[in-house]
């Protein structure tokens, strides 16, 4: 019989599993969310949703809140909102699966690492596309990225995944 991977993962034991989550996420969630369940729910793991903002995506999406511009509202407080991490987090909770949703500055695939690490993550989960060689090369890849400068395993989720 051959195991999962996430099976074999979920058997190490994992304290806290770190999404990664962005915008292009939305046809994951489902796929992400399976995998979650398969990796937190043996080893009754804490699970950090994370999003990274650049300041320009951060300051567009404090405006379409419509937060008072002298409001203090923290990175944590608008990825709570961002649509993804809500998907994400109502398919966690019906799965019994508690969570946070964590939020962060920078670029991409830094802010990532660096908040996987800020949260002590055992594993970082990251979704991604199926891209050819030569469009990694071209346009590069947040995924890869992450998984090039994390401090733990990353576990690569795709849509079409079966």
């Amino acid at each position: 019989m051959q195991t999962s991977t996430a099976s074999k993962q979920a058997q190490a034991g994992f304290e806290t599993i770190f999404v990664a989550l962005g915008p292009s996420d939305h046809d994951r969630v489902e796929r992400l969310a399976e995998e979650v369940v398969d990796l937190a729910g043996p080893s009754d793991a804490r699970v950090v949703l994370g999003h990274v903002f650049t300041k320009e995506e951060y300051e567009e999406r404090r405006e379409l809140l419509n937060y008072d511009p002298d409001a203090e509202v923290t990175p944590d407080v608008v990825a709570e909102r961002f649509d993804v991490a809500r998907d994400l987090g109502d398919r966690l909770d019906a799965a019994g699966i508690d969570h946070v949703v964590r939020g962060g500055l920078g670029e991409y695939s830094d802010g990532i690492a660096e908040l996987a690490e800020e949260e002590g993550a055992d594993l970082v989960v990251v979704g991604g596309r199926k891209r050819s060689p030569t469009g990694k090369a071209v346009f590069g890849s947040t995924a890869q990225e992450v998984m090039l400068s994390a401090h733990c395993p990353v576990t690569f989720v795709r849509a079409d995944a079966a």
